[in-house]
């Protein structure tokens, strides 16, 4: 039995805008950490015997920028679950509402991880300027430290994939959490009674059980055979 929730004490246009705000604030947290645990890309602009400035990554080091986006693009879908779970928790005001403030904030969210993230680790490693690479005849390697990327890369397809992404997950785990629900109006504030049609009334046990007899089963309250 699920008690009947009582009046929540701030609106819900209110409880949507704290959820888009906190989201908004964790991602921002997000970001932050990002920067720790991103894998940084280590690369040489060497000075070639015509005078020209090459620019290159040593190893596999450019397989970095992938791992790190990967990181972030993780980081924010397991916070938009973790989050979608969170509001549902806050049974007054579920809803299609707080659904569009979940998939919003997420957004929103992510964007903030990203700015902070991108922002904090251009000033921990710098802007590599090959022009500028302090490399001559004498000294042709210069060695270099390169941020790591929080997006897969520049076009916005692969932009919006960062963005949407956890904004999608968050959706996906707040409908799953309501098709789980045992009532139509998922135990929100004002609770809504069940609809009755006029003329029909509610079906009795032994109907829908089905009857049984003489050790066979019957359905609809029809008698078996030979009676």
């Amino acid at each position: 039995m699920n008690p009947v929730v009582s009046q929540p004490r701030i609106t819900l246009g209110s409880a949507a805008a704290r959820v888009i705000a906190g989201l908004i604030l964790a991602g921002a947290a997000v970001g932050a950490l990002w920067v720790v645990l991103a894998p940084p890309v280590h690369g040489v602009v060497a000075l070639s015997k015509t005078g020209e400035r090459v620019h290159a990554y040593l190893g596999n080091e450019a397989d970095h920028f992938f791992v790190a986006a990967l990181l972030l693009l993780g980081m924010l879908t397991v916070l938009a679950a973790v989050a979608a779970v969170a509001v549902w928790q806050w049974r007054a005001h579920r809803g299609p509402v707080m659904v569009a403030a979940l998939t919003i904030g997420s957004a929103l969210g992510a964007l903030a991880a990203a700015g902070v993230g991108a922002a904090l680790a251009r000033r921990r490693y710098g802007v590599v300027d090959v022009d500028a690479a302090p490399v001559t005849p004498d000294n042709r390697f210069h060695y270099f430290t390169e941020a790591p990327s929080v997006f897969f890369g520049h076009t916005p397809v692969q932009i919006a994939t960062g963005v949407l992404v956890p904004a999608a997950a968050a959706a996906v785990v707040y409908a799953l959490l309501a098709v789980a629900a045992n009532r139509d109006d998922l135990g929100a504030y004002p609770p809504q009674e069940s609809p009755v049609i006029p003329g029909i009334a509610p079906a009795p046990h032994s109907v829908l059980e089905g009857e049984v007899a003489g050790g066979e089963v019957t359905g609809g309250g029809v008698p078996p055979a030979g009676r």
